[in-house]
């Protein structure tokens, strides 16, 4: 691998450390290409999820991107908001005020969707254990998707549907991304079933780096 790469012996092991054995493997690491993602699809729900907001979309439903107040959740309500307020308006964020609502979906932050009319909330770094809120939801006539990374708990929330990667039995191949990484598949997707430009997505992936 050192004589193919033309590294050190040092640098070698490292790579070597990371399970690349190849010329091929090396390449595909340092050089990365959009073609490498992976399908959206193979995320547990995520046709639920796609097909729930484009059913938001086509009825003209109000959307709330709901994020966390720190870097992956702002990250992650900056792609989401940037890129569908480009062609659908009936759509705000809310970010949860530090201090008095903490971290996570609060329970302000869903009678504030229900008091504004919001059908559907698109969590994002936060809702995999988030039970009693998004059953607030529920009751509230709200659908939630969540978009989270963290690990579940022994139960689900019961929200329309859930984007993990960290659930048992979810086959999306890669189990780490970000909560930003996270909503940026539900958009990939979202893209590819509704035929919209996906290179103008991808103007977003520095935001999700």
């Amino acid at each position: 691998l050192q004589q193919e790469l033309g590294v050190s012996t040092t640098l070698a092991r490292l790579i070597n450390q990371k399970g690349i054995n190849t010329f091929e493997e090396a390449k595909a690491f340092f050089r990365p290409t959009i073609d490498q993602l992976h399908d959206p699809f193979l995320m547990k729900d995520m046709d639920k999820a796609v097909n729930r907001l484009t059913e938001a979309i086509a009825n003209d439903e109000s959307i709330l991107v709901y994020g966390d107040y720190d870097v992956d959740g702002t990250t992650a309500v900056a792609t989401f908001y940037g890129f569908l307020s480009k062609f659908y308006h009936k759509l705000e964020y809310y970010i949860p005020d530090r201090y008095k609502e903490g971290y996570g979906v609060s329970e302000e932050g869903i009678r504030y969707a229900s008091q504004n009319g919001y059908t559907l909330i698109v969590t994002l770094d936060c809702g995999i254990k988030a039970i009693e809120k998004v059953g607030l939801a529920a009751e509230l006539g709200i659908d939630v998707i969540i978009c989270d990374h963290h690990t579940p708990g022994d139960e689900l929330p019961k929200a329309y549907a859930v984007l993990d990667p960290k659930q048992i039995d979810c086959s999306y191949p890669y189990k780490e991304l970000s909560g930003c990484g996270v909503g940026f598949k539900l958009l990939q997707g979202f893209c590819l079933q509704s035929g919209l430009e996906i290179e103008e997505l991808y103007e977003y992936l520095d935001l999700m780096a």
